[in-house]
Order: C-alpha cells, then structure tokens, then sequence
C-alpha cells in the first residue's frame, strides 16, 4: 500500500465501517474485485479531516459510520463491466428501481474515472452515540435514485434534516458534497488530484 494511505481504523479510535463492496451486499451482489477484506483504506489527508468530522458528529450526539473510502481502478473496471451485463434483477428493486443498469454512468452513479480511486472520497453516514442505531436518511446507500439527491423532494422532514446534519459536518471539516448521493464526500484538497490507484485493500 502506497505510504501515503492507511487503514482508516487503526487511524481513526471508535471509528465503525462497512465495506460494502467487500461483502455480498452491494448493487452488483458479490464482492469486487480489489475488495480482498472488509477494510476501508484512504489518504492520510483523508483521514486528518475524518477525525475533525468525527468529533464534530460526536458534539451532536452521533458518530460516523463509513461504506467506502479508496478504490481500487479495478473495482470501477468490475463496475462497468457489470453495467453492461444482462439484467438479472437480483439487485434492481433494492438499488436502481427506476432506471437499467446500463444508464448508471449516463445517470452519474457509476463513474469510469471514480474520485474514490484518489484516496479521498469517502460513502458515509451517521448513527445515534447513545443507540449504535444509524440514523434515517430517506434511503439507503447506492440507492441509485433521484430520492438521493440532495435536497430531493419527497423525504420525510427528518430524515432530510440528518442528511443536512451529515452535510454541514463534512462542509465545515473540508470536504464537498456530490449532490446526487447524499453519502458521498470529496476532500476539498486532495493530495492526489489526478492520480488514480489500483493497489487491491487487504
């Protein structure tokens, strides 16, 4: 692993993560390719900024829960792969009800040249402290529907209001946010701006 990486756990103390696409329980149904554990890796920058929004989420009563960080190239390359493959439904109903999967790059959930493989964007969300219960967002992560927007009309008043929570953490600890999924976040100063990985998590 590139130096300038690390496992954001032993980074960040009571930090909780989810790494999706190391699990069957992502929009293509099996794990990635580059996915080898069920760990999240970024950027050392990544990393400082997470532990300044992490303790800004614990001030609110809450504490950050994370689907992904760094990705592998070769993961976006499984995701393409996948955007053209037959429709098996398997993972429709939960992920993209209203759209084909072959219109997920057209739509801007599925990018050819992902953010994430720069080490410092990161899929998260928030969970209450005094519960470990995550909190309601109006939709569940790569739910790949205009309802994940931000700012989407049709989300319950409180679950809108967690996703602004979520939302003016990350602004105010250096990240930007990509306003069709309310999870994802990009360090506003990336150490690597043009460079894309491809050394596998594990």
């Amino acid at each position: 692993m590139n130096s300038a990486f690390v496992f954001v756990d032993e980074f960040l103390p009571g930090i909780r993560w989810d790494a999706k696409y190391a699990t069957w329980d992502n929009f293509t149904g099996k794990p990635v390719d580059g996915y080898v554990a069920n760990r999240i890796v970024g950027t050392r920058a990544l990393c400082d900024a997470l532990a300044d929004a992490q303790q800004e989420a614990r001030s609110a009563g809450f504490g950050l829960l994370l689907w992904d960080a760094y990705r592998p190239q070769r993961a976006v390359e499984c995701f393409l792969r996948w955007s053209a493959r037959s429709e098996n439904g398997r993972t429709k109903r939960r992920h993209y009800p209203n759209i084909d999967r072959s219109q997920m790059i057209e739509k801007g959930y599925v990018a050819a040249r992902s953010g994430h493989s720069r080490g410092s964007a990161v899929d998260l969300t928030l969970y209450h402290l005094s519960t470990g219960e995550l909190a309601r967002m109006g939709g569940d992560h790569d739910l790949m529907d205009p309802i994940s927007h931000h700012g989407a009309a049709g989300v319950p008043v409180a679950e809108a209001g967690n996703r602004r929570l979520l939302c003016s953490i990350m602004e105010k600890c250096g990240f930007t946010r990509y306003d069709s999924e309310w999870w994802h976040y990009t360090l506003r100063d990336e150490p690597f701006p043009d460079t894309y990985f491809d050394f596998p998590i594990g």
